[in-house]
């Protein structure tokens, strides 16, 4: 696993753990108080999920440009680059499913129903705020992983790095190549 992949994960994982933590301080709670926490909590959750369904759909919209950019550079960069492209996007598009499924479910009228024992309603509101804890933490760990490819991408183009770990080295040795034949001819030229 490489260290942008170990540095979005831990990210992820911190941002997860906070929200459990405050989830344990508050203790366990009877099937009431969770029905009524859950009525207050979820236009909270729904929210989280509207913004992680959006701002998931415009990263994974500004992946093209990304790799517009990228193609369109003088440096050509490895295939260590667009696999992180593509793991972005596929982490991206698992977190669109993921938050429209829990936005979808959290809409049921749970609350409104008598049919549904009180005691169902602690297991509800639990997993509402895991599933919350989740969508927050692999939005982080999503936008990590963009941050740091976006940074390479900005040190390569916009910077002109030449020794960045992203740059195929069969450039850079076509380019000594070029220049020794250059030379070379410089002083064929100046032989004759």
């Amino acid at each position: 696993m490489n260290v942008i992949m170990k540095r979005a994960i831990v990210g992820g994982v911190v941002s997860t753990f906070i929200m459990g933590t405050g989830t344990y301080i508050l203790g366990e709670i009877s099937g009431y108080e969770a029905k009524e926490l859950l009525s207050s909590s979820l236009s909270g959750i729904n929210m989280l999920c509207n913004t992680v369904i959006l701002g998931s759909s415009t990263i994974l919209a500004l992946m093209l440009p990304l790799l517009s950019l990228s193609t369109g550079s003088n440096s050509r960069l490895t295939k260590v680059h667009y696999s992180h492209v593509l793991t972005i996007s596929k982490f991206v598009t698992i977190l669109i499913i993921v938050s429209v499924i829990t936005f979808l479910m959290l809409n049921l009228p749970i609350t409104e129903s008598e049919e549904v024992p009180s005691s169902w309603f602690t297991i509800i509101y639990y997993i509402s705020l895991a599933m919350a804890a989740i969508l927050g933490g692999g939005f982080v760990a999503i936008v990590t992983m963009l941050y740091e490819t976006i940074s390479n991408v900005i040190l390569i183009v916009g910077f002109g790095v030449k020794d960045h770990p992203m740059i195929e080295k069969a450039e850079d040795e076509a380019e000594e190549a070029k220049q020794e034949a250059k030379e070379e001819a410089e002083e064929a030229k100046e032989d004759k």
